[in-house]
């Protein structure tokens, strides 16, 4: 079996593919359930093979590129920082990734406390006792990271797997 060897990342937006020449029946949509599918068996697998810490390494950094890109691909990062966020907002709930809200904004220390509803990856799981949205932790780090420049830390701090009803993320620019 063929393995690229590399040790950085090539991976870029465009290498999603033509959706629509390639589905031209079933379209550009899924169930969320396919989607969890394909990541908890992933992360299962991660744990088993490595730990659950390096597991955890691996799904936020994947989400940081995807976050990345993202916010490359899909936002205008022209925009002044609360119409980003407005741009953001509005792209997570049409793409149907989640709800995102603003509950604590400090500009000037660029921290903030976001919750996602009705969260791709986690909402209307079982409870797990734990936070398991890694890879949205990264998600956002690449989305900020990228339009602002600088590197940011997120976590998640509630999910709806530690038995809340939204998911809380503490997001602080890195030290």
């Amino acid at each position: 079996m063929f393995k690229e060897d590399r040790t950085t990342s090539h991976f870029r937006w465009e290498d999603l593919g033509n959706i629509d020449q390639g589905r031209p029946n079933l379209g550009p949509t899924t169930l969320v359930a396919v989607y969890r599918l394909m990541q908890y068996t992933m992360r299962d697998v991660l744990i088993v093979e490595y730990d659950p810490q390096a597991a955890s390494q691996i799904l936020v950094k994947a989400g940081k590129l995807a976050g990345s890109e993202f916010c490359k691909s899909v936002l205008n990062v022209k925009l002044e920082f609360n119409e980003f966020i407005a741009d953001l907002q509005e792209k997570l709930k049409l793409l149907r990734i989640g709800i995102l809200r603003i509950e604590k904004a400090d500009l000037e220390k660029m921290e903030f406390v976001l919750t996602v509803d009705e969260d791709l990856d986690c909402s209307g799981l079982p409870l797990k006792g734990e936070t398991v949205c890694d890879y949205d932790e990264g998600f956002i780090a690449g989305v900020l990271d990228t339009y602002t420049g600088k590197e940011f830390e997120v976590r998640e701090i509630d999910c709806w797997a530690s038995g809340e009803r939204t998911c809380r993320f503490s997001v602080n620019l890195k030290s």
